[in-house]
């Protein structure tokens, strides 16, 4: 059978730009998944946060479509009976230098349009999270929780429901054209296609290679560890609690997340990955490493932010310096309260000037659209996402 579309990644952006494809009722449509199992990798590993949109410039993609993602998820998961929770978010000036980029937060995320946003002094702050340190804190009730394999499964139901097809453990290994179509090969074998939507995450820059492509960045991956506060010690915040971050980086600095299953993770800091899919500390991907570390944006990257760098990994190997990191908001935190935890992996885009790419980065190309850098807030962002990738491939591909 030949498809009109096939979507590469069954990760959330690639089931939710399926599900969007599948509400045409006059196309077919595969998801090629490498994985034997649905959101393997970021989607399965991450803190599980509905973003407000907070931090994004406003005007940029991912203002536009954190905020109309935002409003669709909580939407989704009411109805299809995913549980969730909004609880909101409090943002931590420690001290007096933090408030003038606590205060750009606030007008930000006005600009972007969330409800609710109030200024916080010393003593209403503590009434609301008694054990947490600070000048000054934003409130942001718009923030919430969710398991996204669990809304990924929802999706991946929607898009059966409609017609479509998935196939897991059918990881792409070749991209060849034929007259009308595509051909791609995978380890679960070939399949025939009009059109393909590359949304393969950590492996979204080689399946543009193997499509002809010549992308302009290319991924390395940051890995993210946590901690997990232990049960005797799980009242010690009562919401999401983030410091001010640096505006000079994608990350958010390590933060304490309460999880919609129960308990709160402490986390993530972010450190070079040596494996593109590897979650353990010391795991190693020769041919991962090389790309990173022969790729000139890298280089120009470590010279600029080295001192930065070095401090993740110093946080990596000491949990004393992680817990010297958690206690500059909770300072009651100590270091027998906090047990290993899991880790994710970001696909982080990177050009060729050292630039970490803080947008969603979408190339297009004959009979192709290759999704190449799709970062938080992409899980909450993921119906907005998914809607725009199907509106491009209808005018692209001339699909009904």
């Amino acid at each position: 059978m030949k498809f009109d579309v096939a979507v590469v990644g069954g990760g959330i952006v690639g089931l939710a730009t399926a599900m969007a494809l599948g509400s045409s009722q006059h196309s077919s449509l595969i998801v090629l998944e490498a994985e034997d199992t649905l959101a393997a990798h970021q989607t399965g590993h991450n803190s599980g946060v509905i973003h407000a949109g907070l931090y994004y410039k406003p005007g940029s993609l991912k203002a536009q479509h954190c905020a109309a993602g935002r409003k669709a998820l909580y939407s989704f998961c009411r109805k299809h009976a995913v549980p969730h929770e909004r609880c909101g978010k409090l943002v931590v000036a420690v001290d007096a230098t933090e408030l003038p980029a606590l205060e750009e937060l606030a007008r930000r995320g006005r600009a972007n349009g969330l409800v609710g946003l109030r200024r916080l002094g010393p003593e209403e702050m503590r009434e609301r999270e008694p054990n947490v340190a600070g000048v000054a804190g934003l409130l942001v009730p718009e923030t919430g929780i969710v398991d996204y394999v669990e809304v990924a499964r929802g999706y991946a139901g929607v898009v059966r429901q409609a017609g479509g097809e998935i196939q897991t453990a059918a990881r792409v290994t070749g991209i060849c054209r034929e007259q009308g179509g595509l051909v791609v090969e995978t380890t679960a074998g070939a399949v025939a296609c009009s059109f393909l939507v590359n949304c393969a995450g950590l492996q979204s820059d080689r399946v543009a290679r193997l499509a002809g492509l010549v992308p302009d960045v290319r991924i390395v991956p940051f890995r993210g560890e946590y901690y997990e506060i232990g049960p005797e010690r799980r009242d010690i915040v009562r919401h999401l609690v983030y410091p001010v971050p640096n505006p000079k980086f994608p990350f958010l600095g390590v933060h304490f997340t309460r999880r919609i299953s129960g308990g709160i993770e402490a986390g993530p800091n972010a450190v070079l990955a040596f494996k593109r899919e590897g979650y353990e500390k010391w795991s190693f991907s020769l041919r991962d490493f090389g790309e990173t570390v022969l790729y000139p944006g890298f280089w120009r990257l470590a010279v600029r932010y080295w001192r930065v760098g070095t401090g993740e990994f110093y946080r990596s190997a000491s949990k004393r310096a992680f817990v010297r990191a958690l206690q500059r908001l909770v300072p009651d935190l100590n270091s027998p309260d906090l047990w290993p935890g899991g880790a994710g992996i970001r696909a982080q885009a990177l050009d060729a000037a050292g630039n970490l790419l803080d947008d969603f980065r979408i190339a297009e190309a004959d009979r192709m659209i290759h999704v190449l850098n799709a970062p938080s807030p992409a899980a909450t962002a993921s119906i907005s996402i998914g809607q725009s990738i199907a509106e491009l491939a209808r005018r692209n591909f001339g699909l009904s």
